[in-house]
């Protein structure tokens, strides 16, 4: 049976558009075990128009003994050297949340384990780790470091080898999100920082976006590295470019007035898609597309 986004109770959304199948794949934090329960793994949907989806079908099942029994979160897909790599987030009891690379040759899966533990630092409480290659071919790590632990939610990154099985030398800061200015702290005084995504505008800018909160709710945020490089440092847009606190995301018809963990794609067309889940508020979260475009050199919702 073909399944329309409504109907696919997913946070996280993560979308390949993988060339060689010329197919859609989205993967994603499987919405009935995001905060509670015992997550079988993670599913995969598949889809040749981005409207209708076939699945959900198996991407991971852990194996007997895998470390982790809880919080499957934000697993996100990236070719590699003719392999497909997924970055996902894990925790157990007693255990500090953390990212480890899984492998498969196939888009679907199966995926396996593939770096023996969590390439973020072992002492740190880390989640939605992305990939990112620099301009010498080396890869990365980027990823959060929670506000659980540092109150101030950071974004950081770390090398990883060739081999993408770990990691290499220490973490380094990229920004808190206080230095946004339009993240807004919690009740117990936290700032958080979720789903960092990276990639190069049209002038080939380095430039991320990342969500956070602000009093309106929960948003997603563009920033620009000045020097093009990981290193930064790192400048914000005043505004988000998309949910209750962007500049007109919130505004047009027919697209979600909040939402956020956002990821860019581009259709087999040529048109650049924001995925996100929106709300965010459980049980209701569902993936959604929205249309963007680059206007001087940022991102705008329209297309």
């Amino acid at each position: 049976m073909k399944l329309e986004l409504k109907h696919i109770h997913l946070r996280d959304p993560f979308v390949l558009a993988d060339e060689r199948s010329r197919s859609y794949y989205m993967y994603g934090t499987t919405g009935k075990t995001a905060w509670k329960g015992k997550p079988e793994g993670f599913d995969v949907y598949r889809s040749e128009d981005l409207v209708h989806w076939e699945g959900p079908a198996p991407a991971f099942r852990p194996a007997a003994g895998f470390w982790s029994d809880r919080d499957y979160w934000a697993p996100e897909v990236h070719e590699w050297n003719g392999r497909y790599y997924m970055f996902a987030s894990f925790k157990a009891e007693g255990r500090c949340r953390g990212t480890q690379i899984l492998v498969a040759d196939q888009p679907a899966g199966p995926f396996v384990v593939h770096s023996p533990e969590p390439v973020t630092p072992p002492d740190w409480e880390c989640l939605d780790g992305t990939l990112h290659v620099d301009e010498a071919g080396d890869p990365w790590i980027v990823f959060c470091h929670e506000w659980l632990q540092v109150v101030d939610g950071e974004i950081c990154c770390q090398r990883l080898t060739h081999r993408l099985d770990a990691s290499i030398g220490e973490p380094q800061l990229m920004f808190r999100a206080s230095e946004s200015g339009w993240s807004a702290s919690g009740k117990a005084g936290n700032r958080v920082t979720d789903g960092p995504f990276l990639f190069r505008n049209e002038a080939g800018e380095l430039r991320m976006i990342w969500s956070s909160f602000d009093k309106r709710g929960y948003n997603v945020g563009e920033a620009r590295s000045v020097t093009g490089r990981l290193a930064g440092p790192w400048v914000h847009e005043p505004n988000p470019m998309f949910g209750p606190a962007g500049e007109d995301g919130s505004l047009r018809s027919g697209i979600p007035a909040e939402g956020g963990h956002g990821m860019l794609f581009r259709t087999f067309g040529g048109q650049l898609l924001l995925a996100i889940h929106a709300p965010n508020k459980h049980p209701d979260e569902r993936p959604a597309f929205v249309p963007v475009k680059e206007t001087g050199g940022k991102l705008t919702i329209g297309g």
